[in-house]
């Protein structure tokens, strides 16, 4: 814990690099296309916020290495399955992502989508081989699994597909983005915690409204990224929300008062932290990088 966060961070970076690296398929291991599109869609790129959560959530009560590990790599194949079919023609149709060419695009449509469906496959796959308590296990893969479905992500996208070029209220937008970010994030908090023991409620009910509150930054910093960033320091298209008429915080509120809720978002998940001390410095350092970053 005395480490710089900056030091922290790359650590668990490279970690999870090396995490999926190893637990993917191998490039040449048949069907190698599929195999080598995997490893393209997962490895070299990214912030990789959702394992940085599972690590900084797991240092609240001191949780096994090797749970933590795979329990990152379980939700950044999430992660980036959902970003594989996010871009593909039929969903946002783009051709650039963490700087480099969509899946869809460098490999094919057909590709891409087998791609998503095998990365979510070993997602399940890499969480259930965590050793140790059967019932922890089970309950950390219902979790990813309610965070990844229709009541989680995929059904904000569903959502966001459904609104474009339609007006929501600040209370739909929320809605919208609590289930197609903010479930993931919440799981990646969840599933970093119970790496060490199962919360209490009490623990829970703290770690919950931690995980809304990022939840919502993520994508209201996101939004002011898009409309105010430029391609090249995103790494994906910049102003494409604006140009196929989504609805976004920036839409409903403006730039500014878009800004200011960010903030707001990131001292209610500093408030939701004291019952945890100094052992979510992590935590409050993320919620400090979400609502900080510049890309």
């Amino acid at each position: 814990m005395s480490q710089p966060f900056d030091t922290w961070m790359r650590q668990v970076q490279a970690g999870v690099e090396d995490t999926l690296a190893t637990l993917l398929p191998q490039a040449g291991e048949p069907p190698a296309r599929l195999h080598e599109a995997m490893r393209y869609a997962a490895l070299d790129g990214g912030k990789r916020v959702r394992p940085l959560l599972v690590y900084a959530a797991g240092e609240l009560h001191d949780a096994d290495r090797d749970a933590l590990a795979r329990a990152a790599a379980a939700v950044e194949m999430i992660h980036a399955y959902s970003l594989v079919h996010d871009d593909m023609p039929c969903m946002d149709d783009d051709a650039l992502r963490r700087g480099k060419p969509t899946v869809h695009v460098k490999y094919d449509e057909a590709t891409a989508l087998l791609v998503g469906d095998a990365l979510q496959s070993q997602a399940f796959l890499v969480l259930s081989q965590i050793a140790g308590d059967a019932v922890r296990t089970v309950a950390m893969l219902r979790l990813l699994a309610e965070a990844s479905g229709s009541a989680g992500m995929c059904g904000g996208q569903a959502i966001d597909l459904a609104s474009v070029g339609i007006t929501l209220s600040l209370a739909e937008l929320e809605r919208m983005h609590r289930q197609k970010t903010g479930a993931l994030l919440r799981a990646s908090v969840l599933l970093g915690a119970y790496c060490g023991k199962l919360p209490d409620a009490r623990e829970a009910a703290a770690l919950d409204a931690y995980a809304a509150a990022i939840g919502l930054a993520f994508q209201v910093v996101d939004d002011v990224l898009d409309a105010t960033e430029d391609t090249t320091t995103l790494g994906k298209t910049a102003g494409k929300d604006a140009a196929d008429n989504k609805p976004t915080y920036v839409s409903i509120l403006g730039l500014e008062q878009s800004r200011a809720l960010a903030q707001k978002l990131r001292e209610e998940a500093h408030r939701a932290l004291l019952p945890f001390g100094d052992r979510a410095r992590r935590l409050r350092e993320l919620a400090d990088l979400i609502v900080l970053r510049k890309t």
